[in-house]
């Protein structure tokens, strides 16, 4: 259908820092955008930027009718508003003025479930829905974030011109969006993608803690050994921010800003789903799991400033060895913890996936999903490069620890690994992280694990019957009554 040149190319409703960042961003890529926001001060402040940053073909409008109209058919709006139901209304406020083969975009952070009776009650109006995940922060938003649509199919053809222009661009691997799949599919990579986030910020903030507590390094010294990491393996957008981080003074006071920020962790749930989800399909995801549990401690200041108290007066410190410190065999060896941790981290989020995509039926492309993290969001990394070739190597990989290029790696730095976590405990030091990974890696390795004690638990005082070793089907014996005569 020819498009009136007066009228916008897609509209976008949802004028928080997110929403204005990627109207901006579309705009500047030559389509021009309608943006409407319940308050409509932000209406005009982003009507403001748009003139200020190049006079962007961005179009405000204050009420939503005006606004659904002004958009050419089919009609495509991108909602960035808080998860829920700000979205639902958001929806029945803007539907009344769409028409069938309108569509309707849903960039926040949902519940895949969510997206996906949404995507069928659109239907029933003739109206297409997607559930995209964004990633990249305010400033991903703007530049080119990672994005991960799922849904209708012919939504994302009719939009995906856009995309590709809006998205991240990586050299030599393309624009950081695809298709990813039907229904929720978009949703959920996203919030596996932020569990990841959460088990990644942990394992660097562990790093921090033995190198700071343990070694002694100061802020200066810290921010020197991550922007060295960030020109290695560990070279990514958590690693950097790390460095930067660790260079700014306080401009409220002496020393460093990093010192004073209070040690309590907020979250907005996407790393509690993933947990949650793990547990649903049955997938161990500790390392994720463990950058939760760390956060919900950290919540908890007050107790943790009493509990000080009442072990210092055992003989507990900060740290409880005080013995000299190789720095720089130190720094190294964490430095090797720290990529060995990951890989486990990595390789739980995309079991999850794998896991998910089997039960729904979506078919979903893991090495495609490392191609599309690899710029624009918050988990990018050169790193992915190595998992998105682990899985053109073998798309059925069991696990990217069993992939020989990630094996190879592990087995190297699994000493240096070993030496990090046992310096932390006998310091006493907390390391959940690494500790988890290293827990999983040691599980995942072994051939034969503790678990035929627990099946005999579990048939002496349940009668669950058992498996043998040696004989095929299932077993059950009256330990209970084999015990009592042993012991007359």
């Amino acid at each position: 259908m020819a498009a009136s040149s007066n009228l916008s190319r897609i509209g976008l409703a949802g004028l928080a820092v997110m929403g204005q960042n990627v109207a901006l961003n579309i705009a500047e890529k030559g389509f021009p955008i309608s943006v409407y926001n319940r308050t409509t001060s932000k209406v005009d402040e982003t009507v403001e930027r748009a003139k200020q940053e190049g006079n962007l073909p961005l179009f405000g409008f204050h009420d939503p009718e005006s606004f659904v109209h002004s958009i050419q058919k089919p009609r495509v709006i991108i909602m960035l508003v808080k998860a829920g139901a700000p979205v639902d209304q958001t929806i029945k406020t803007l539907s009344v003025y769409m028409e069938k083969g309108d569509c309707i975009i849903d960039g926040g952070n949902e519940w895949y479930e969510n997206t996906e009776r949404r995507e069928k009650a659109m239907a029933e109006l003739g109206l297409l829905y997607l559930g995209m995940g964004v990633s990249g922060g305010e400033e991903g938003a703007r530049r080119g974030p990672s994005m991960m649509p799922g849904g209708s199919f012919e939504a994302y053809k009719y939009i995906e011109d856009i995309l590709l222009k809006v998205a991240a661009q990586v050299p030599d691997s393309g624009p950081c969006v695809t298709y990813i799949g039907k229904g929720g599919s978009g949703n959920f990579v996203k919030m596996v993608h932020n569990g990841i986030e959460y088990g990644d910020m942990q394992l660097i903030a562990e790093a921090y803690d033995v190198l700071k507590s343990v070694g002694k390094l100061s802020n200066e010294e810290l921010h020197h050994v991550f922007s060295e990491w960030n020109n290695g393996e560990l070279l990514s957008f958590l690693i950097e921010i790390t460095a930067d981080i660790f260079g700014i003074k306080d401009d409220k006071g002496d020393g460093y800003l990093v010192d004073k920020v209070l040690d309590k962790t907020g979250m907005k749930g996407t790393g509690k789903w993933t947990v949650q989800q793990a547990a649903d399909l049955s997938v161990a995801a500790p390392t994720i799991a463990s950058s939760l549990d760390s956060r919900f401690l950290s919540g908890l200041k007050e107790e943790r400033v009493e509990a000080a108290k009442v072990f210092k007066s055992g003989g507990f410190g900060d740290i409880l060895t005080d013995q000299a410190v190789d720095k720089k065999k130190l720094i190294d060896d964490v430095r090797q913890a720290l990529y060995a941790s990951k890989i486990c981290s990595y390789a739980q989020g995309m079991n999850l996936i794998r896991a998910k995509s089997i039960e729904k039926g979506w078919d979903l492309e893991l090495g495609e999903l490392a191609r599309i993290w690899k710029g624009g969001c918050i988990i990018r990394a050169v790193f992915l490069d190595r998992i998105k070739k682990a899985y053109d190597r073998n798309a059925d990989l069991a696990s990217l620890l069993v992939d020989p290029e990630f094996a190879k790696e592990i087995i190297e730095r699994q000493s240096a690994w070993r030496r990090v976590v046992c310096l932390a405990i006998n310091s006493g030091i907390s390391t959940p992280g690494m500790s988890a990974s290293l827990a999983y890696f040691d599980t995942y390795r072994r051939d034969r694990l503790p678990a035929n004690l627990v099946q005999a638990q579990r048939d002496y005082f349940g009668a669950h019957t058992y498996e043998r070793t040696d004989i095929p089907g299932s077993f059950h014996t009256e330990w209970f009554k084999i015990a009592k005569q042993s012991k007359n």
